[in-house]
Formats: structure tokens, C-alpha cells, sequence
């Protein structure tokens, strides 16, 4: 928030941008998304919310910062090495812990107070609307008295919107360190919106699928309720961090105005817990739905395979049966044909009306026992 108003990326603040160098006599800052990798991406000495200088490296930002009594050093670094957190915490005292973690990175949201530094972790989210995937990027804060060092270890959040707009409002920046991490906080947050729009526009995606007996939509479900799982950890633990900051546990300072404007950004941090909450259990309902459509789909195709299967059985009961009753006559006639001399019948006078009767006396037979048994 500043002045009052809370933090939307681009709201309010994009035409006095051009007003920005004219009035505050430097160019603006220059901090991009995506700064390369082990770099100094901007670095400031600001005094009573001004930007009076813009320092090259952290050797001159210590300097400029020692020279001016009152002032306040804000440092962003974009993955930066280790030469360059250790010269950070050999300056500013940074506790050994707190820099371990800075280095490794992969840390929960977490707010950890070492004397006069607060070390803060967060987690950020950014929705990629190409691969329908969202990206977690982390976060690491350094605030203490008259200095601020945030480190990045991903492309969110966009740190360089959140130093324009405070440098805009000097106000703001003129309550110290502790007003840089709150407006982070807001900026972190906010960023968490077009990630809940994007979740709730795939899981509308995923009923549709579902619903339309997708095969794929199993596999859709259960890569976008990992997402959200890892949502709900990089959102969830924020709310203790943002709880203690405002009962004052790791205040740096004691201003109840800018622990008024943190208790808003923990309304709008709990109405997206809420909603992901929500998209948690409605996977779980949709992932329920899918295997019971599933089933039944399977089901079908079982009676489908059963009636065919039952069919075909039928159908070579008859031609077995017929087989059999032509296959007699055929064995007779067989054996008749046979013209031996010495055989029977050969020289009597009813043989060959004796072999007819016999024929049609066996396929007879056959037809009434295949008849009776329901093969026929």
C-alpha cells in the first residue's frame, strides 16, 4: 500500500511514471524481471523516501550509505553468488543461518528475527497462460536498521514495479525499511490473483473434460492438484509471517499505520487461502467424479464385450451343431464308398435304401438333441 492505497500492478501509477525522472531528478530504476543470473540488479541510497543516489556496486552503496546519517540503502540482487552474500552479510551483520538459507534457497515462507534483522522468506506465483502451468519462484528479505536486501531466486516477483511505485510516493518510503517489506508483501500477494484466475479457468477446463469422457482428463487432474498443493505452501504459511508482523513479534519499528495497511494484504492473503482451499476439495471431487464415470464407461464396454462374446457362442453352437448332423451322413456314406469285396450289405438288395435310413435316422437323432438343448 501507499498513501493508503493498496499496490495493483499498473493501477494508478503508470502516467506519472513519465513525471518520474523530472521530479525525483534520477532515471528510474532500472530492475527488470529477468536480470542475468549472479548480478546486482539495482542498488539505491535513498534519504527521507528520495533516491539520492545510485550506486554501481555494493562496495559505493556501503559507502554512500555510511556517509549520510539517516539514510536507508534498499539492494536487489537477482541469484546472486557467494562472494557477493558474503560481502552483504559481513557489512550489515547478517546472521550465518539466515545467509545459509539465502544461498541454498528452497525454503518455506518463513519470518525469523535475528537481533536487529528480520530475515523474511516468501514464495511467489506467476500463471503462464502458454503452458497453463504455474511457475513458484522464492524470495529472500534482509530488513533491518537503514537497509533493505532482497534476493531473488526466480522471475517473481517484479521488485522493479514495487521501487517505482515507492519512489513515487516518498511519503511511503520515508517510513524506513519496514515500508519496503510491506509494499513486497502486497506485491507478492497481489501476484497470487492472476494465479487463482488461472487454476479456476483450468479446473473449468478439466469438468468439461471429465464430463466429455477425455481420457487424458485423470492425468490433467492430478498434475493440476499438485499445483495447487504447492499453492496452498507457498500461500498458506505467509499468513503466520503476516500475522506476527502485524502484532508487532518482527516489527522493526512500531508504526500502526503501516501495520493497518499489512492487516488488509492478510485479508486479501485469506480470501485466496479460502479459494485454493476450495479448488483443493473440488479436485478431490472431480478426480471422484472421473473414476466413477470411468467405471461405468468400463462397465459398458464389459456388457458390450459380454453381449458380443454371448452372441458368438451362440452362433457357434449352431454351426457346431450343424457340422455334427452333416458330418454323420458323411461318415456313413464314407464307409459305403469304400467298395471293398468282402464288406456287408454290398450284395443285398435294401443296402442302399439302408444306408439312406440310416443317414437320415442319425441326423434326426442329432437335430432333436441339439433342439432340446437350445442349440438349435
Amino acid at each position: 500500500m501507499v498513501g493508503g492505497r493498496r499496490f495493483r500492478p499498473g493501477g494508478g501509477f503508470g502516467r506519472q511514471l513519465d513525471e518520474y525522472e523530472t521530479r525525483v531528478g534520477v532515471p528510474p530504476p532500472t530492475e527488470s524481471p529477468a536480470p542475468p543470473p549472479g548480478g546486482l540488479v539495482d542498488s539505491a541510497v535513498y534519504l527521507r523516501g528520495h533516491r539520492f543516489a545510485s550506486p554501481s556496486g555494493l562496495a559505493e552503496t556501503y559507502r554512500c550509505l555510511q556517509e549520510q546519517d539517516g539514510a536507508m540503502a534498499w539492494i536487489g540482487l537477482y541469484r546472486p553468488d557467494i562472494g557477493q552474500i558474503t560481502s552483504l552479510a559481513r557489512e550489515f551483520r547478517l546472521h550465518d543461518l539466515a545467509v545459509e538459507d539465502a544461498i541454498n534457497a528452497h525454503q518455506r515462507p518463513k519470518l525469523e528475527r535475528y537481533g536487529h534483522t528480520l530475515f523474511v522468506v516468501l514464495r511467489a506465483a506467476r500463471y503462464d497462460d502458454l503452458r497453463e502451468e504455474v511457475e513458484f519462484s522464492e524470495l529472500h528479505l534482509f530488513i533491518g536498521p537503514g537497509f533493505v536486501v532482497t534476493v531473488r531466486h526466480g522471475e517473481a516477483p517484479d521488485l522493479a514495479a514495487v521501487r517505482r511505485r515507492m519512489e513515487i510516493e516518498a511519503q511511503m518510503l520515508a517510513r524506513g525499511p519496514e515500508a519496503v517489506l510491506y509494499a513486497i508483501l502486497d506485491q507478492v500477494v497481489d501476484g497470487y490473483a492472476p494465479v487463482v484466475a488461472g487454476l479456476e479457468n483450468d479446473i473449468d477446463e478439466i469438468e468439461t473434460q471429465v464430463f466429455g469422457g477425455d481420457p487424458n482428463a485423470s492425468r490433467r487432474i492430478y498434475g493440476l492438484s499438485r499445483e495447487v498443493i504447492q499453492f496452498q505452501r507457498a500461500a498458506r504459511p505467509l499468513l503466520s509471517v503476516l500475522d506476527a508482523l502485524a502484532d508487532g513479534a518482527g516489527s522493526v519499528s512500531a508504526d500502526e499505520e503501516l501495520r493497518r495497511y499489512l492487516r488488509d494484504v492478510t485479508d486479501h492473503l485469506t480470501q485466496v487461502v479460502e479459494r485454493v482451499d476450495a479448488f483443493r476439495h473440488l479436485l478431490q471431487n472431480i478426480l471422484t467424479v472421473n473414476a466413477t464415470l470411468v467405471s461405468q464407461q468400463q462397465n459398458e464396454e464389459m456388457r458390450s464385450l459380454t453381449a458380443a462374446s454371448y452372441t458368438q457362442n451362440e452362433e457357434l453352437k449352431k454351426v457346431s451343431s450343424w457340422a455334427a448332423i452333416l458330418f454323420a451322413p458323411t461318415l456313413i456314406g464314407t464307409v459305403y464308398g469304400m467298395n471293398f469285396v468282402h464288406m456287408p450289405e454290398l450284395n443285398w438288395r435294401f443296402g442302399y435304401l439302408f444306408a439312406l435310413l440310416l443317414m437320415l435316422l442319425v441326423c434326426g437323432t442329432l437335430y432333436v438333441i441339439f433342439k432340446r438343448r437350445g442349440w438349435l
